[in-house]
């Protein structure tokens, strides 16, 4: 028996092993919805954006019979924010659940606007998981996850999405980096308190310029000036910190920069000056004229370290010196000198390098009162570590730490009482107790020699001394070399950045060196025994028991206290040799 399978061997094959094949229908994709996601690094707007990506979906899905019926275009989103936190990306996963979706695929106007990193093989399983087609234009067709060449290139498109992303950054941060070098040019943002943003002339761009872009530059706003120059004429008196200051400004009814200036502070309360704000205005070099970029960096941080594919989130950190950079000449109007603001930050951390005796002015500032507190100032709470305020309290006072003062999410919060007390009548007894045994006749020989012990150079000062002398010798060596290679015929203007730098340093180098005093040796046995004298009848004030000659007495001992509720007891030391460690100590 011979039979003819010349013309279709399949159909005869697939009769003979009962198989059935299905005609194409050819219906199309039909109804579809259509994915995409406004950048947030170039200059479109998100009409257009989402234009030009909608086309880029149709001319994929309407030849083949696809018709665009819902959208799902996120606005403002990173790309490397996840899926999920994407409003209206997560949107899109939430309607993969309903049955009566009205669409079974989905059309992207660009991979690398959707996806970003391994994003696209946390998602992808989701769309396969509900039965829904993925349309991507790269692709040209419909995602197949069968086929290596598909799941390679999606791969390979989210890593070109993540690189266009750090090439863009870069290339931003670079040149906004030489344009701050090079021109001083303001970049943005709310300008600082004391200088106003005005027309500067056209923008040096010539495109950005024939579209009539505006340069935008500083000049300074005289009356709040002259608060930011009393400022540092305050502090550098070295009798006033920031919340000193700020109480100051209160006090004077002097409007702080939310007041004076809402429009651009609308996130602010605008509820006076507070020791911060002080801070920042202190620690803000632009005030010395010269443009400053890149002191705040943006840092991704993971939202759950324990959850990778949740994503980051953005938090603001201050940035590493390398990352600073200065304008080589002045960009505007300056209101304080260069020389004022180096004092500033010597001292700032001069007394940050000090512990408490040094910083206790930083935390809260001197203000008139009727009542006389022998420990003003000299009693820190052991939950906070802040100083505790004297509250008249009929005719007993006491110090207290009132939890309100605090600023929101400190750690310090954490097993804080709302209030914490010490009577005042019963700590100066046990104080005035510990230091008439100390400079008793029978016992000031070995209160000398405690002190004499427990002292030591001031090495923290000798350390600094040290340091910014070696960057000096540095500075100056490097400039040296640059003369002698100059002189053997290198052309100068090849060495004119690493000139600067040199010069740079050596001057921060000679500042820091006028700011930083070199310690010399401890004081002998005798120089404390003729300060102790000076102290006058220590046990005839004590038993007095004035709060005038108490507080003139605990100032001249320089005393420290530390009270601790939980368990309640103080620490005290006292420091009468002068602002080194040597002192004495004693828990009551």
């Amino acid at each position: 028996m011979t039979v003819d399978i010349s013309r279709d061997p399949w159909s005869k094959l697939d009769e003979l092993l009962g198989i059935e094949v299905e005609e194409p229908v050819g219906e199309g994709i039909g109804p579809v919805a259509f994915c995409g996601r406004c950048s947030t690094e170039d200059n479109q707007d998100p009409k257009t954006s989402r234009a030009w990506q909608y086309g880029n979906a149709e001319k994929l899905v309407e030849p083949l019979g696809g018709v665009i019926v819902e959208e799902f275009f996120d606005i403002g989103q990173s790309r490397s924010v996840p899926w999920e936190r994407r409003p209206e990306a997560s949107r899109l996963l939430a309607a993969l659940k309903d049955p009566n979706r009205g669409w079974s695929a989905i059309v992207v106007g660009e991979g690398t606007r959707c996806w970003f990193g391994n994003q696209f093989s946390l998602v992808a399983p989701k769309f396969a998981a509900y039965g829904v087609d993925l349309w991507v234009p790269e692709l040209g067709a419909k995602y197949d996850s069968r086929n290596p060449s598909h799941k390679m290139l999606m791969s390979m498109l989210g890593g070109m999405s993540e690189s266009e992303r750090q090439h863009v950054q870069a290339r931003v941060r670079a040149a906004m980096d030489a344009q701050v070098v090079n021109e001083g040019r303001h970049q943005g943002g709310r300008a600082p308190y004391g200088y106003n943003v005005v027309d500067g002339g056209p923008h040096p761009n010539p495109r950005k310029a024939a579209e009539g872009g505006r340069l935008r530059v500083l000049a300074i706003d005289e009356p709040s000036a002259e608060v930011v120059r009393q400022i540092f004429a305050m502090y550098l008196t070295g009798e006033m910190g920031d919340r000193a200051i700020a109480n100051r400004l209160n006090r004077d009814r002097v409007p702080c920069p939310s007041a004076r200036r809402p429009d651009q502070n609308r996130h602010r309360l605008a509820d006076g000056w507070q020791g911060s704000t002080v801070r920042a205005i202190l620690d803000n070099p632009r005030y010395t004229g010269f443009a400053f970029f890149g002191r705040w960096t943006r840092q991704e941080m993971l939202l759950d370290p324990d959850d990778v594919a949740a994503g980051h989130v953005i938090r603001f950190r201050r940035s590493a010196p390398d990352r600073v950079v200065r304008s080589r000449k002045k960009a505007h109007p300056h209101i304080v000198e260069v020389e004022e603001f180096v004092q500033s930050q010597l001292l700032r951390r001069s007394r940050a390098a000090g512990g408490f005796s040094a910083g206790k002015r930083l935390v809260r500032g001197s203000k008139p009162t009727k009542r006389i507190y022998p420990l003003r100032g000299r009693v820190k709470c052991g939950y906070c570590k802040r100083r505790m305020e004297g509250t008249p309290t009929g005719a007993r006072t006491y110090y207290r730490c009132a939890l309100r003062t605090m600023v929101p999410g400190s750690p310090a919060l954490n097993g804080h009482p709302e209030n914490v007390y010490l009577n005042e009548v019963v700590v100066v007894d046990r104080i005035n107790e510990w230091i008439d045994r100390l400079f008793a006749p029978e016992n000031v020989d070995s209160t000398v020699s405690a002190l004499a012990a427990s002292q030591d150079d001031d090495k923290a000062g000798v350390s600094d001394h040290t340091a910014a002398q070696k960057r000096l010798t540095e500075a100056e060596a490097k400039l040296r070399r640059f003369q002698d290679a100059i002189a053997a015929g290198v052309n100068p203007e090849a060495l004119v950045g690493a000139i600067n730098e040199a010069e740079e340093k050596r001057a921060a180098a000679q500042a820091e060196l006028a700011g930083t005093p070199k310690r010399g040796r401890g004081r002998s046995v005798a120089e404390i025994y003729a300060m102790i004298d000076a102290l006058g009848d220590v046990r005839s004030m004590t038993r007095r028991g004035e709060p005038d000659e108490l507080q003139k007495l605990y100032e001249k001992l320089n005393l420290e206290t530390v009270y601790n509720a939980e368990g309640r007891t103080l620490d005290a030391s006292i420091r009468p040799v002068g602002r080194d460690k040597a002192g004495v100590r004693e828990g009551t």
